[in-house]
C-alpha cells in the first residue's frame, strides 16, 4: 500500500481529526500575516510545530486549491498618461485581485500589457473583457486564459 500514488480527495472537515483542521488554521494565519512565524501560528491554534510540519505540505483548504478563478488578459493600450492606472482602478472596483502585471515599452504609440487576476464574478471573464474594453485608451482586449 505504501508504493501507490497519492490521491487527492475531498472530505468534510467534520470527519477529520482535529489536528488537520488546526494545521489548516495555522497555515491560514501564516499566509495572512496574522502569525509572523510557524511557531507563533502553532501556539495560536494549540498544536506542536512537529505536527504542523508533518502535515502542512500535504493538506490544503478546498478554496486554496480548486475554486480560484484566474483570468489572464492581454491589452493593447495607447501610450497616454493614466491608462494603466484606469485599468487597475476598474479592476479594483470589480473586485478583482491583481496577481501579475507585465507591461512592455510602447512601440508606435501603443503598449502591450498582460494582467492576471483572480476574479469571482457572476459575469465571468467575458464581462471583465467588456468592462476593460470600455476604458478610454484601451485599443484592444483579448482573453488569454480563463473561462
Amino acid at each position: 500500500m505504501a508504493d501507490r500514488e497519492p490521491r487527492l480527495v475531498i472530505v468534510s472537515d467534520s470527519v477529520l481529526p482535529e489536528i488537520i483542521t488546526k494545521v489548516l488554521e495555522a497555515k491560514r494565519l501564516r499566509a495572512s500575516g496574522a502569525a509572523a512565524t510557524s511557531a507563533e501560528a502553532c501556539r495560536a491554534v494549540g498544536i506542536s510545530r512537529s505536527a504542523y510540519y508533518k502535515y502542512k505540505d500535504q493538506i490544503w483548504g478546498y478554496e486554496e486549491q480548486f475554486t480560484d478563478r484566474i483570468i489572464s488578459v492581454y491589452l493593447l493600450l495607447r501610450d497616454e498618461k493614466g491608462v494603466l492606472s484606469s485599468i487597475i482602478s476598474r479592476l479594483y472596483e470589480l473586485g478583482a485581485n491583481i496577481l501579475t502585471i507585465n507591461q512592455n515599452i510602447p512601440i508606435d504609440s501603443v503598449a502591450t500589457v498582460t494582467v492576471s487576476v483572480r476574479y469571482d464574478s457572476e459575469g465571468g471573464s467575458h464581462s471583465l473583457k467588456k468592462e476593460l474594453a470600455g476604458i478610454d485608451g484601451v485599443v484592444d482586449v483579448k482573453l488569454i486564459s480563463g473561462e
